[in-house]
């Protein structure tokens, strides 16, 4: 194929000195907002029009996206949240835009309609995010997410009657909701942003406020500040009782917290009372749930894969008991249910979820089917039961009923599947990295394809202590459909393995991710999974850089890759939106130590003239303010400016979308097909007629 031809990008002459280098940024313009800045919308538009003249004439598309919207048509259910005698619980019928919002009066009553976000915008682009009943059940306090973007706004539901009330809040971002009682509820905000600068200003002085049901925004009251530490970051929690109310505060992602408690009971006579409980910013501390004085949490402190702890606040010695001490395993999070405590654990990325007495004793296995995923296990003290969900790569979550009293599970809702799960092998592989680290590494393929190379898409993340876990993806899906296989990477930087796996990927060890992800590649190939020329990659936001770093550092290795909504400046991420709290992960670019090893690895600024890089597919959108999509688009032009050999350098923005949440069905699989049918282009992957 001859190279393409792209659309003329203008180079601008800025040159800054930075710790004594000469740093030039030629496409410092194309951080300008797309909405205000016409040159940056041109651009924007004729990158498109190159993208998907390109994308449509590749022979798989079709058949790409005729499979992934099948694979899509299935009745899928969120977890149920019961309130009162009132069960909540989202559902989907198939091919719907968005999920709707139900209710039944009892376990087993009819559904009724409580919202449906299919009929919020013309375009699908209008979510519900979070929700959550009252404690009683009469009210529905829920966030609306527009466009894809991080703010949200707040309203609530009368669920007696299904009307939408008058109250609105708005500026929320990164919040809890969090009910106390039927009164009103609790939840985080930042000061109103300026209208132009809404997408990419830095957010600062987050504060948690009050909000009375049936009154105005203004007349919120500020319950917690610290107008002092404008980067401090706050969100609250009410314990199940309504007892207190725990407010945890972090100064960046890293899993280091302060935390504070308001006595409820006491708040008619003293107020919004705030107390200190854990100070110093030193550990993490997950909150469990809290009933009367006693509250549990699971902490990583002395325990660098966490253990399960509780405080009496009657004590005036504030003597933290341990009740579950740190195991082999990571703990992810527990629960308390009826009368019994539910921690989920992490053994190899895959879960398992066990049920202790309140002290931490007398513990019982809830048994899970094979390598996949448990989430939830949702419920309150007294509750005869608990819900949570199970997936795996070959399997959509389906969500069940597990009873207290007799340990009996039952299914609440399972999906019915156009497709046999047990056509395909789950896999779990262990690789040495570069310097001898053993990662983990799930591959699945079709069991008649074991044994035989096959093109493989490589899947990685590898930051902010986040684990990667197997779930369903109708699009993965699509893929092993086709004949593909799929490997996806626990690199280090992530949380699978506790602190010490994520100390070990990030600041100055964020190499080893990338060395981890390489392993992996030359792994697959080594073991005949795949054959030279057949391997691809893909990853989103940190995965994203992922991508685009190994892609500079081994242009040999990978055939094609999608570089998702990526972190792709590292000497300019903290100066855009939620960016400045990825120093944690990242290291600060204003300190000449952080600076080096960001400026060794930064994609934009290590793309090499002359090199043939592999086919790549850069994806963002023009809504994304989480990483805001100036990073893609600065690096796709300095990657199309250094075009050597034949293979594409795309970049597909998408309009009315954001990081990648509230995507609406129809985006979602026309995305899913542009982005397999180029990786099967470039990988040899052909789609069964």
């Amino acid at each position: 194929m001859k190279p393409l031809a792209y659309p003329e990008t203008r180079r601008g002459d800025v040159v800054e000195t930075q710790f004594g280098e000469p740093i030039a940024d030629p496409y410092r313009w194309l951080e300008n907002d797309v909405r205000s800045d016409p040159a940056v919308a041109d651009w924007v538009k004729q990158q498109n029009g190159l993208t998907d003249r390109y994308l449509a004439e590749l022979p798989q598309r079709a058949w790409f996206a005729q499979r992934i919207r099948a694979l899509m048509d299935y009745e899928r259910f969120g977890l149920p949240h019961k309130a009162g005698k009132r069960y909540f619980y989202t559902r989907n019928s198939g091919l719907q835009n968005q999920a709707q919002l139900f209710v039944r009066e009892g376990l087993n009553g009819a559904p009724r309609l409580l919202l449906d976000p299919n009929t919020w915008a013309k375009d699908a682009a209008t979510a519900l995010d979070e929700w959550a009943p009252s404690d009683k059940g009469r009210y529905l306090l829920y966030s609306v997410q527009d466009g894809g973007s991080d703010w949200r706004m707040l309203k609530v539901l009368d669920v007696n009657t299904g009307t939408v009330m008058a109250d609105a809040v708005h500026w929320a971002k990164f919040t809890g909701l969090a009910w106390v009682g039927e009164e009103g509820f609790l939840y985080s905000r930042f000061p109103a942003a300026d209208e132009q600068d809404r997408f990419q200003a830095l957010n600062y002085n987050q504060a948690v406020y009050f909000h009375r049901i049936g009154t105005a925004q203004d007349a919120d009251e500020l319950v917690h500040a610290t107008p002092d530490h404008p980067t401090y970051s706050h969100a609250a929690a009410v314990t199940s009782d309504g007892r207190h109310a725990v407010i945890t505060s972090t100064i960046g992602t890293d899993a280091r917290l302060e935390v504070h408690v308001i006595d409820l009971a006491a708040r008619r006579k003293s107020g919004w009372n705030v107390q200190p409980l854990v100070t110093g910013f030193d550990h993490d501390w997950r909150l469990v749930d809290g009933m009367g004085s006693r509250l549990w949490f699971a902490t990583n402190k002395d325990a660098p894969r966490y253990r399960l702890v509780s405080i009496d606040l009657r004590d005036k010695t504030r003597t933290w008991q341990t009740l579950v001490p740190e195991a082999q395993e990571t703990l992810e999070k527990g629960t308390i249910v009826g009368s019994k405590l539910v921690l989920n654990y992490l053994k190899d990325a895959a879960s398992r979820a066990v049920v202790y007495d309140l002290n931490g004793k007398a513990a019982t296995q809830i048994a899970l089917r094979g390598i996949g995923t448990a989430s939830g296990f949702t419920g309150r003290p007294g509750d005869p039961e608990t819900f949570y969900s199970y997936a795996s790569f070959n399997q959509p979550a389906g969500i069940f009923r597990f009873n207290l009293a007799s340990g009996a599970v039952e299914p609440f809702a399972t999906p019915s599947l156009t497709f046999k799960p047990d056509d395909y092998a789950i896999e779990q592989h262990f690789y040495e990295s570069k310097d001898g680290t053993r990662v983990p590494l799930f591959v699945v393929r079709k069991k008649a394809l074991v044994g035989k190379a096959a093109p493989t898409l490589l899947y990685g993340y590898g930051g902010f202590d986040i684990s990667l876990t197997p779930s369903f993806s109708a699009t993965r899906m699509a893929w092993l459909e086709a004949g593909g296989a799929f490997a996806l990477a626990n690199l280090r930087g992530g949380g699978e393995y506790g602190k010490a796996w994520h100390d070990a990927g990030r600041l100055g060890n964020k190499q080893n991710v990338f060395d981890d992800f390489i392993a992996a590649g030359e792994y697959l190939i080594k073991q005949g999974i795949t054959k030279p020329g057949g391997l691809t990659i893909q990853g989103g936001s940190n995965g994203g850089l992922l991508v685009a770093a190994v892609a500079n550092q081994r242009p040999d290795l990978f055939a094609a890759g999608n570089a998702a909504v990526g972190v792709m400046d590292m000497l300019r991420f903290d100066r855009f939106t939620a960016g400045r709290y990825w120093i944690d992960d990242y290291g600060d670019p204003g300190k000449e130590a952080d600076w080096r090893v960001l400026r060794a690895y930064s994609p934009y600024h290590n793309i090499r003239r002359g090199v043939d890089y592999p086919a790549m597919l850069v994806t963002t959108a023009d809504t994304d303010d989480r990483v805001v999509p100036g990073h893609s688009f600065k690096y796709a032009a300095a990657l199309q400016a250094a075009q050597a050999g034949t293979r594409p350098h795309l970049i597909r923005i998408e309009t009315r979308a954001g990081h990648g949440t509230g995507k609406p069905t129809d985006k979602a699989v026309a995305e899913g097909a542009d982005i397999l049918a180029f990786l099967a282009q470039w990988s040899g992957l052909t789609a069964p007629e």
